[in-house]
């Protein structure tokens, strides 16, 4: 009988920092092959997501995106994550597409965060109060759990409604301050034009950027770019498809070269002082999808037992 995990099921038996212990542990395996394919039907889609990491198995995730739902009470996005054993091929189990997506987001800037952030943050800003936004909040809590988080918004009625959910969550009002203050930025936004200033920026910072994610959007400056140390999760889903980094390779203002390193290098996911400027690009892909499932899997398995 093939095994579904539901959202509930699955939040039950992980947590963020073992999360981020397999998505390490999943980047010393081969690397992994990707593939991305799309179906269209007028204004609705059908997206999939593969990954095969020999060692690991694979993983098909797929999401159905109709954008009448709404109007109709009923959600845009819906999916699931199919998860392969390695040896025979052999179906392991249907994983819920939100708890898949939440935690692998996440989890994969909360990776980088333990690495390249100082051990010592104690200010953190939330940029952008969305979904994504509330799980940093989580994700970056477990790491950080003596942080004092703060929330920025451009509708700011959003950030408070956020707050209101959260306690001890702070609302900013003036985003410049609140990034001068903060020892982690983590972003979130869906903005095409910088919402985020390199010259805001201070000594010993870690910038996370997450929002970006099609060719023409970008949440940070270029003044920020030549300033910080930068960090990818994949070269491959990022430099040639994001336009965080494809629009300022394109137009010279960095170079492939000053990408120091992505998840398959983590040994140099290391900060040379405690006043470098780190920043990490968030690209996700399906190679991750299938390090979260595989780590849910796990779990859940384990707790049967």
């Amino acid at each position: 009988m093939t095994t579904i995990i539901s959202f509930e099921e699955g939040e039950n038996n992980i947590n963020w920092l073992g999360l981020t212990d397999a998505l390490a542990a999943g980047h010393t395996l081969p690397k992994a092959e990707i593939s991305d394919s799309f179906l269209y039907r007028g204004k609705d889609t059908l997206l999939q997501r593969q990954a095969w990491i020999d060692g690991l198995g694979i993983a098909v995730k797929s999401a159905t995106i109709f954008p009448g739902n709404p109007s109709q009470d009923v959600p845009m996005i819906h999916g699931a994550v199919t998860l392969f054993d390695d040896a025979h091929g052999i179906l392991s189990a249907l994983i819920d597409f939100h708890l898949v997506t939440k935690w692998k987001t996440a989890g994969d800037s909360l990776l980088a965060a333990r690495r390249l952030a100082r051990p010592d943050s104690s200010k953190i800003l939330i940029v952008g109060a969305g979904t994504v936004g509330r799980n940093l909040h989580a994700a970056y809590s477990a790491a950080f759990p003596d942080a004092e988080f703060t929330v920025w918004n451009r509708t700011q009625a959003n950030a408070e409604k956020m707050a209101a959910e959260i306690d001890g969550l702070n609302v900013a009002t003036d985003l410049e301050q609140a990034v001068g203050e903060a020892d982690i930025v983590t972003s979130a936004t869906m903005s095409t034009e910088p919402t985020l200033r390199g010259d805001w920026l201070q000594p010993g910072q870690h910038i996370d950027l997450i929002g970006a994610y099609r060719p023409d959007m970008r949440e940070i400056d270029d003044v920020a770019l030549t300033r910080a140390s930068l960090f990818v999760d994949s070269f491959d889903t990022t430099l040639d498809h994001i336009g965080e980094l494809k629009i300022p390779l394109a137009e010279g203002v960095i170079t492939r070269e000053d990408v120091l390193a992505d998840y398959y290098n983590l040994d140099r996911f290391t900060r040379t002082s405690d006043d470098e400027i780190t920043l990490f690009k968030n690209g996700g892909g399906a190679h991750l999808d299938l390090m979260t499932s595989r780590y849910i899997l796990d779990q859940w398995q384990a707790a049967q037992s």
